[in-house]
């Protein structure tokens, strides 16, 4: 079988919910602990907005951005110009030294095997270093399941087999793997509601990041069809309030302090 192309990221449509997508940083920068570390990654950085909260944060930091998408870092280079942003996949990816803070905001869950990549992580980062990310924990919501029972069907069920599957674990199972190596680890999860506004604004959040691959996997005489029905499906789990579309939205974040190095 043939691996499907990786459908590209739209950077705009990403940002359409910027301050919504962007709080989770926030939360989860607020548990690292550095006080001045000298060298700075974001994994999955995105369009750079939330790499330029890193150099806010840290900034006598060398912050680096990097990204698989050559769409988002682009973007990133044109927006935050004053930062380095570079093109490389997490599955692979290695510092040329190690770095005191290694953070990762919403990308490791589209890695299935992503539990194995922990240890290379821990080893990307200095003894006494910060590991920090942050995944959804929200697959089973109906913004997931609506879409998975619709592209099983036909006519559209040729098309999507073999996608990106985004996916995650519980807080413990990240607690307990980045234990075994030897890291201080905080681990929770969080539910927001985020509040949305706008003509079918549940679609318009998924289409940029969990539908992405299966809108871009469709042809186009399939497409638009596949398009209304999901919002139709959509509009009926997420009815409209007083105070506009609610979302549910969980999401697991983690925190590891690496070991020490031990003086023999």
């Amino acid at each position: 079988m043939t691996t499907p192309t990786p459908a590209a990221w739209d950077p705009d449509r990403y940002l359409a919910f910027a301050d919504d997508r962007g709080r989770p940083m926030l939360d989860l920068l607020a548990r690292v602990g550095a006080t001045a570390p000298r060298a700075v990654v974001d994994l999955g950085c995105g369009p750079g907005n939330l790499t330029a909260l890193l150099a806010r944060r840290w900034p006598g930091a060398q912050v680096t951005g990097v990204d698989s998408s050559p769409e988002m870092v682009a973007r990133a280079r044109q927006a935050e110009p004053g930062l380095a942003f570079e093109e490389g996949d997490l599955r692979d990816w290695t510092p040329a030294d190690p770095v005191d803070v290694l953070v990762s905001h919403a990308t490791l869950q589209w890695v299935p095997d992503h539990l194995e990549l922990l240890p290379r992580l821990v080893d990307a980062v200095t003894p006494g270093g910060w590991l920090a990310f942050q995944v959804p924990g929200n697959f089973e919501e109906p913004s997931h399941v609506l879409r998975r029972e619709l592209e099983a069907e036909q006519p559209y069920a040729a098309h999507t087999a073999g996608l990106e599957r985004p996916g995650s674990h519980d807080p413990a199972t990240y607690l307990e793997a980045l234990t075994a190596l030897g890291c201080a680890v905080d681990a929770w999860e969080t539910t927001y509601l985020h509040v949305l506004t706008g003509e079918d604004p549940v679609f318009t959040w998924i289409s940029s990041t969990s539908a992405r691959p299966v809108l871009a996997a469709l042809p186009a005489e399939l497409r638009a069809g596949f398009e209304a029905e999901l919002k139709q499906r959509l509009r009926t789990a997420y009815p409209p309030r007083t105070q506009g579309v609610v979302l549910p939205f969980r999401r697991v974040f983690v925190v590891a302090r690496t070991p020490e190095r031990t003086i023999a």
